[in-house]
């Protein structure tokens, strides 16, 4: 045996044990690469998730407008009145209303402002009064386009609710505080009592005063307007068919032996153009019916109760 060899084996042996891991060692690395591994695999998923991201918030997005779509859809506007006093709630009599109606086209003859009242037992809408009364002048087109100078009073009888919507064109002439001035002292302390007639006919008044000589009417309503613009010939063919009739009837008459005069003949009054009776051309009272002009509103306005 080489002298010294034993201590120098010892020696490397001792270094070859220092430099290898220990089985604590060797289990402590095994730990620390299945945490590694569990950390690479966890990160794998988290980038898989964030890149199915996206698409997740698409759909969220999606459904997002889909609910608000379809709670908007089950909310249908009411539809254009085709009159100024619309009484859903039956709260005044027929002849009442159509006094109302009257007065209220009159108005925009004299003015061209539109003013409509609708009146329903509880307001159609799950949202607010103001969303709701805003939306609904939108769709019903208050006011002549440019001028935007319509108004609608909104009451709700059974909520003891009521909106003044005014239109832009209006809204220096009733901006929110008179609006409220109307509604808090002139109709709700009325309507508190169970009159409506004599609520609507103040808060009539009082809304007619505020708006009355912003504009100028031309004596004849936009439905009036619209209807003449869509059969000019309408007066023309009458007067026509009117004339042949009197042919037709002269000839019979003279197969009869009857003799006519230049005044008319039997005819007793003859026909005249004029007011003065028989068949009139004039307008006369005109109709009745509302047709939106193309206006609209700034969502101006009050609300109150009463």
């Amino acid at each position: 045996m080489i002298p010294g060899s034993t201590r120098a084996s010892r020696v490397v042996c001792g270094a070859l044990a220092a430099n290898s891991p220990s089985h604590e060692q060797r289990d402590s690395s095994s730990a620390d690469n299945r945490t590694g591994h569990s950390v690479r695999r966890g990160a794998e998923r988290c980038t898989r998730r964030r890149a199915r991201s996206p698409n997740s918030a698409l759909a969220v997005l999606f459904g997002l407008i889909y609910f608000v779509t379809n709670s908007r859809a089950a909310e249908v506007i009411p539809p254009k009145p085709d009159r100024y006093f619309n009484d859903y709630a039956g709260v005044v009599s027929k002849e009442t209303a159509d006094r109302f109606n009257h007065q209220l086209a009159e108005f925009e003859r004299e003015t061209s402002n539109q003013f409509v009242i609708a009146i329903w037992p509880t307001m159609p809408s799950q949202s607010s009064i103001e969303d709701f009364t805003q939306r609904t002048f939108q769709s019903w087109s208050l006011g002549q386009k440019g001028r935007n100078n319509g108004v609608v009073l909104f009451i709700f009888v059974n909520d003891h609710r009521m909106r003044i919507q005014p239109g832009y064109g209006l809204e220096g002439a009733l901006p929110d505080i008179t609006c409220d001035d109307i509604i808090r002292n002139g109709i709700a302390p009325r309507f508190r009592q169970g009159d409506y007639v004599s609520g609507l006919t103040t808060g009539i008044d009082l809304i007619f005063k505020a708006i009355r000589g912003e504009y100028k009417g031309v004596g004849k309503t936009v439905r009036q307007l619209h209807d003449e613009r869509s059969n000019p010939i309408g007066g023309l063919a009458f007067f026509v068919i009117f004339v042949i009739v009197l042919i037709l009837i002269a000839r019979l008459s003279r197969k009869r032996g009857y003799s006519y005069s230049s005044g008319g003949g039997p005819f007793i009054g003859g026909w005249s153009s004029g007011s003065g009776g028989g068949w009139s051309s004039g307008g006369g009272g005109g109709f009745d019916g509302f047709s939106g002009g193309g206006g609209s509103s700034g969502g101006g306005g009050a609300s109150g109760s009463w």
